[in-house]
């Protein structure tokens, strides 16, 4: 069987099962939150007083300055908010089916599904950080214009990203435990080589393909685009091409090399 037939009946299986997979994203997102006296309404108080606190330190602290023509914290937060998205997901969804091990014996149950739980469960919060950061523009009077409707793509883009990178990982830290602590590392440094607290104008030009080989640069400065710079993303057609040529590589990979490792997964776990 040739990787595209493997990654065609891994595909096909999920599909089959979008119906589980949401009910263990609601049950996940639950879980998080049994117990807690105010349960799920944590999930968006922590957004809520997180975007407080950046208010406060940027706006009246440091006093920054506009950048692009908005207000700092609106710059500032157009690019963390889709970071958080991806760091917070990618790392859930790192140690999904360790979490899970329980499951892994299961016949009847798609193992493959695990790290979508997570990817999802996370998206609930993120959107909620959407609707937060809507807010703030309308506080600052910054307007909304069209290009608005392209974070939808955005969105789907940084889905497929994550989904590459979550088979990937969680397959390959079954048998190297190692994967973890390298995947925290590599957040970190990635978090200082985007841009989000700081401009990719700011280097020199010579220096900026190289930040943009980072295919999280493509996203945060896509959400940046959509809400502030009014560029729509066929105007870069050649990072777009990058991005999903990379992107595409990593689900196809990571597709393949959880088809691959699965049927190992119970002798090791």
């Amino acid at each position: 069987m040739n990787y595209f037939s493997i990654f065609r009946a891994f595909m096909a299986e999920l599909l089959s099962r979008r119906q589980l997979i949401m009910e263990m994203t609601r049950r996940d997102f639950s879980a998080k939150y049994l117990g807690s006296y105010l349960g799920m309404l944590w999930a968006f108080v922590h957004p809520t007083v997180y975007i407080a606190i950046l208010c406060f330190v940027f706006g009246y602290v440091f006093k920054s300055q506009p950048v692009s023509g908005v207000p700092y914290i609106i710059w500032l937060s157009a690019g963390i908010i889709p970071w958080f998205f991806f760091s917070d997901a990618l790392t859930s969804a790192t140690g999904s089916i360790l979490e899970n091990s329980f499951l892994v014996k299961k016949v009847a149950f798609s193992i493959g599904i695990l790290p979508l739980v997570k990817l999802f469960s996370t998206l609930v919060i993120h959107i909620f950080f959407l609707a937060l950061i809507l807010v703030l523009c309308i506080f600052y009077s910054s307007p909304f214009t069209i290009h608005l409707l392209q974070l939808p793509y955005y969105l789907f883009a940084t889905l497929v990203l994550l989904t590459g990178l979550s088979w990937l990982f969680s397959s390959l830290i079954i048998f190297l435990r190692d994967v973890g602590q390298l995947v925290s590392m590599a957040l970190q440094f990635l978090f200082w080589g985007t841009p989000i607290f700081w401009s990719v104008k700011l280097l020199p030009q010579k220096y900026q393909p190289i930040i943009k080989l980072n295919p999280v640069v493509y996203i945060v400065e896509g959400y940046r685009d959509s809400l502030i710079n009014r560029v729509w993303f066929w105007e870069h057609w050649l990072q777009t091409v990058y991005f999903w040529g990379i992107s595409m590589l990593i689900f196809l990979l990571g597709a393949v090399v959880f088809r691959r490792l699965r049927p190992h997964f119970a002798d090791v776990l």
